[in-house]
């Protein structure tokens, strides 16, 4: 079994290769570099893997170890793509172990867990473990974006168990998450002489209004009603934009907000909630002029068809882990609704890691030597 410095080792060398995602963050390199890196690095043990085609210069990297037959299949995923790091770029791709935790951009969120993988891969095929079924891995781009790497992927493969490998506390099995939506609210006015008292046409006062109400919502009915699982309904402000000058009136305002839904929830429900709003500014500022802009929107993920593999998992865990595992919900997304809905039994679990989308990202060097040794454990006793 990999031990503490092949870990880290690994896991560093990954941090080091830049692959912010070139959606979110228009100045990053994309995460081909790091995947060819893991097909190199797989291609020495023997590992064949190959690229397909996301979108232009965007790849899934993706592969299989057959099985001798008759056994189920199971995919193991991670994601290549990173955040930003504009708030520590100068360490954010120089790893630094501290104690237990490693640190460094991507080193719990993604890239850890795709070491796992390949460290797990170099384990069953270095000795021989055996397996009927056979054992699909994925890498896939655009994770911290528009998640068009997992929407390609579960469109050329066929449906079988999958496993998400994300950052969490291992003794945590995943199988519920929020939905969510970027949105653009938009409101309008008149541009005008600053000095023309037009205040009903200031589109800024306007969005006021709307933010008011917004963190309203946000007190009076998420919070008090979290979901048993996945948490408080995200919502927060991301951006703001308007205005030209000091000495005129706005005529436009663009906030961007991000913002959850539920099981049983669409985006339209949230979409809803802020047309109320519309209406409710509208009484006391008869000129609003107000819109909403879907960006991107994703449903929330719930387990199906999962119950076999989520034994074997849990029972891995406690066996390895010592800890007894539990089934949670999470407040983020993650692909694994993309792969539930293409008829993927899907289920997450992780090493733990801090910081995740923030300066000094860590992860837990010993509950990945552990998450390793787990899905090692689950693909021989699944996939027979």
């Amino acid at each position: 079994m990999a031990d503490k410095k092949e870990i880290v080792e690994l896991i560093s060398e990954l941090v080091k290769i830049e692959s912010i995602n070139s959606w979110l963050i228009p100045e990053g390199s994309g995460e081909k570099n790091a995947q060819v890196f893991m097909q190199e690095y797989l291609s020495r043990l023997g590992i064949e893997s190959h690229f397909e085609e996301v979108s232009d210069g965007h790849y899934n990297l993706a592969g299989c170890l057959p099985g001798s037959g008759g056994g189920k299949g199971l995919t193991l995923y991670a994601h290549a793509d990173t955040v930003g790091c504009e708030l520590w770029r100068d360490r954010a791709f120089v790893p630094e172990l501290r104690g237990d935790k490693l640190y460094g951009l991507g080193a719990a969120d993604d890239k850890g867990h795709c070491a796992a993988i390949m460290l797990a891969l170099a384990e069953i095929k270095k000795n021989g473990i055996p397996h009927s079924g056979d054992i699909h891995f994925c890498f896939v781009a655009d994770e911290e974006g528009e998640t068009s790497g997992t929407m390609a992927y579960v469109k050329k493969h066929e449906p079988e168990a999958a496993l998400i490998l994300e950052a969490a506390p291992l003794s945590s099995i995943n199988y519920t998450h929020q939905g969510f939506g970027w949105l653009n609210i938009i409101t309008r006015g008149k541009a005008g002489h600053g000095s023309a008292g037009a205040v009903s046409a200031d589109a800024i006062y306007h969005m006021a209004e709307v933010i008011v109400r917004l963190q309203r919502n946000q007190r009076e009915i998420f919070a008090p009603n979290a979901d048993p699982q996945n948490g408080e309904t995200v919502y927060h402000t991301s951006t703001i934009r308007g205005g030209t000058d000091f000495a005129s009136y706005p005529e436009e305002c663009v906030l961007g907000i991000e913002i959850g839904t539920q099981a049983g929830e669409t985006i339209q429900n949230r979409v809803d909630e802020i047309e109320a709003i519309f209406r409710e500014v509208k009484e006391i500022c008869p000129n609003f002029d107000g819109r909403v802009e879907v960006v991107l929107a994703r449903d929330p993920f719930v387990a199906r068809g999962h119950e076999e593999l989520y034994e074997i998992l849990a029972d891995s865990i406690e066996k390895i882990h010592g800890v007894p595992a539990r089934a949670v919900g999470d407040n983020s997304w993650g692909d694994a609704q993309l792969f539930q809905d293409a008829g993927f039994p899907t289920l997450g679990v992780g090493a733990d890691g801090g910081n995740l989308h923030a300066p000094e990202e860590w992860v837990s060097i010993s509950q990945m030597e552990q998450l390793i040794a787990v899905t090692v454990d689950v693909i021989g006793r699944y996939c027979r």
